[in-house]
Formats: structure tokens, C-alpha cells, sequence
């Protein structure tokens, strides 16, 4: 009975991307054909998956969800359409460090909000590089940023930006949790701010 019942519960899930992913394309204002020409998988094979004739695999899953710049979890088990509620999961790359997404579009300039737990990371600084451009603004408490041969450290309000080939850590030297809101973009994006100066 137990198998019956996953098996009901998936075939429910699957019954569920047809109508998805024609709300997905229609929100672009995409035809098939277009779709079709942006995926590389025939019309007819697009229009059986939106109506329910098809079965969704992984393959055919993938290109489409990369062409909504959606994740995949948002075909197969997302709330369903027309839901705003953003479900937020935090994750806890570090010790005393966590990161919660902000933003659910694979690619592009990704958000974050960080937690960093008092005196943390522990033990001496370990500057790194990677690819990416990074904007951090401390919300509360502080923040220290070592970066090449600065070292400064950010209060409440204040803003950072920087490439991430440059040698770099960031961590909370105080006895309060930093709260702080990032930016980052993996392929070198800038972020800009806009704002009218105080007279």
C-alpha cells in the first residue's frame, strides 16, 4: 500500500509540470516554436509535455528550466503557480556562519543575507581569491574586511565592494552577531548604487 501511495504522490508531482511550464512560457510571451529554437527540443515534444502527454525526464527538464533561468525544484516541487510566499532555506556553509539566499534565478547576480556568530571564523585570517565581484552592507554589528593590503573593518550602514581575484576574508570580530546583506556576482557583474548625495 505504502508503494501505491508514493507512487500516486509522484505521478502527482509529474501531472504538475505540464501546467508549470506552460505558465512559465506564457509569462515571457514565448510560442513554442520559440521555446523550441531556444532549447533545442521539437514543438511537439514541448506542447505533449505542456498538456500532459509526455512524461518530464531530467533531460528534457534541464534545458527548459535553464531557459526560464529557473530551478529545477521550481518545475517539479515548487508551491503552486500564482503562490508570492518566498521559501527561504538557510544553510551553514561555515562554522558560526550562515547564509541565507536570497534570490532563486541560477546565474546572474545572486543575494545573500549572512550571520556571522561572534568572534567568527576562529583561528588567523586565510585570505582566498575566485572569479566573482562581491558588494557587502553590514546591517548590524561589525564586520572585518581583509583585502590585499587593507584591513579595515565596517560598522552598521556602511558598504564594500570589491573583486574577489583580490586576496580577501571577511569575518566578525566582535562579542554580537554581523548581520550583513551580499551581492555577488560570479562572472565579474558590478553592482550599482544610485544615490543622491546629502547637501
Amino acid at each position: 500500500m505504502e508503494g501505491m501511495a508514493d507512487d500516486e504522490a509522484t505521478d502527482a508531482v509529474l501531472t504538475a509540470v505540464g501546467p508549470r511550464l506552460r505558465a512559465l512560457r506564457q509569462r515571457r510571451g514565448l510560442t513554442l516554436t520559440q521555446l523550441s529554437e531556444e532549447t533545442g527540443t521539437s514543438v511537439s515534444t514541448l506542447s505533449r509535455l505542456e498538456s500532459g502527454q509526455r512524461r518530464p525526464t531530467l533531460e528534457l527538464l534541464l534545458p527548459l528550466a535553464r531557459a526560464h533561468q529557473v530551478p529545477l525544484d521550481e518545475l517539479v516541487g515548487a508551491p503552486e503557480t500564482g503562490d508570492p510566499r518566498v521559501h527561504l532555506r538557510p544553510r551553514t556553509p561555515a562554522h558560526g556562519l550562515t547564509v541565507v539566499p536570497l534570490t532563486r534565478r541560477p546565474g546572474g547576480i545572486q543575494a545573500f543575507k549572512m550571520v556571522y556568530a561572534p568572534r567568527t571564523p576562529a583561528g588567523e585570517p586565510e585570505l582566498q581569491t575566485h572569479e566573482g565581484y562581491d558588494w557587502v552592507y553590514v546591517l548590524s554589528g561589525r564586520l572585518r574586511l581583509l583585502l590585499g593590503e587593507h584591513d579595515v573593518v565596517l560598522g552598521p550602514g556602511e558598504v564594500a565592494e570589491f573583486d574577489t581575484r583580490t586576496p580577501h576574508w571577511i569575518g566578525n570580530p566582535g562579542d554580537e552577531p554581523a548581520e550583513v546583506l551580499g551581492l555577488f556576482g560570479p562572472q565579474g557583474e558590478r553592482m550599482h548604487v544610485r544615490a543622491r548625495p546629502r547637501r
